[in-house]
């Protein structure tokens, strides 16, 4: 048969009610009984710190459970705007693809491309350009400068100068990202890339604080390249601006 366990409290009652109901008792009898009872007081002492350090160590997993929970919310938070970007950003190429195959082509102002694709350098910008889509911007930017140093020649060149601005970008490194769109502006002007990259370089110029120069930009695109969704864009940055 199970015994009930009596409470140290009550039991220190009940020694306590022995000690006076047997006053008569020998003073060892006494000593007994107190030792017994400081004993027991001990021991409900133990339980206390042993029940407030439980308490405290309940409270601080909730804490770091919480302060969890903040960083994954932030995390998933920034996963959709690096998307978001992505999305935006793949559009914007998309639709200078579909205007550039409906426009015919200009007589070209300069002596003819000798730029070249291989095998090698496809899978080097497609791995490259796989670590951006993954949100790896880090990882992306170096893949993406190997790359342009080391295919040079390469058809992809403008495509691999454009996402790696956009990889500075996301990091928010502005000026390296501008210097990236630069290089397409200036080495690549009839490359797909160029009205996306002037976009962007705007945009680079504003982040930076350089209000008047991200206005000529915008403005360049807007006059001098009406309907295309870069002075779509433009515009409604300029708007945006108050002008």
């Amino acid at each position: 048969m199970n015994q009930r366990r009596v409470p140290p409290v009550a039991l220190i009652a009940i020694f306590s009610g022995v000690a006076l109901f047997t006053g008569c008792e020998s003073d060892e009898r006494l000593k007994a009984v107190e030792r017994e009872a400081g004993e027991l007081k001990v021991e409900v002492f133990k339980l206390r710190q042993q029940q407030e350090e439980n308490t405290r160590k309940s409270d601080a997993d909730r804490k770091e459970s919480s302060e969890w929970r903040s960083e994954d919310r932030q995390f998933r938070a920034d996963l959709q705007e690096s998307l978001r970007q992505l999305a935006d950003t793949t559009k914007v190429i998309n639709n200078r693809m579909g205007n550039m195959s409906r426009t015919p082509a200009a007589p070209p102002t300069t002596a003819p491309s000798t730029t070249t694709s291989t095998p090698d350098d496809e899978k080097a910008f497609g791995s490259a350009v796989l670590d951006y889509n993954r949100g790896n911007y880090a990882i992306a930017a170096e893949g993406l400068d190997l790359f342009v140093r080391t295919y040079p020649s390469s058809v992809r060149k403008p495509d691999a100068l454009f996402f790696l601005g956009m990889a500075y970008y996301n990091q928010k490194n502005y000026e390296k990202s501008q210097g990236a769109f630069d290089r397409i502006l200036r080495d690549h002007p009839s490359s797909s890339q160029f009205l996306p990259a002037k976009l962007k370089r705007g945009q680079c110029l504003l982040k930076q604080g350089l209000k008047p120069a991200a206005l000529r930009v915008f403005k360049e695109l807007v006059d001098g390249f009406p309907g295309t969704p870069e002075a779509r864009t433009a515009q409604q940055e300029m708007t945006d601006l108050g002008y």
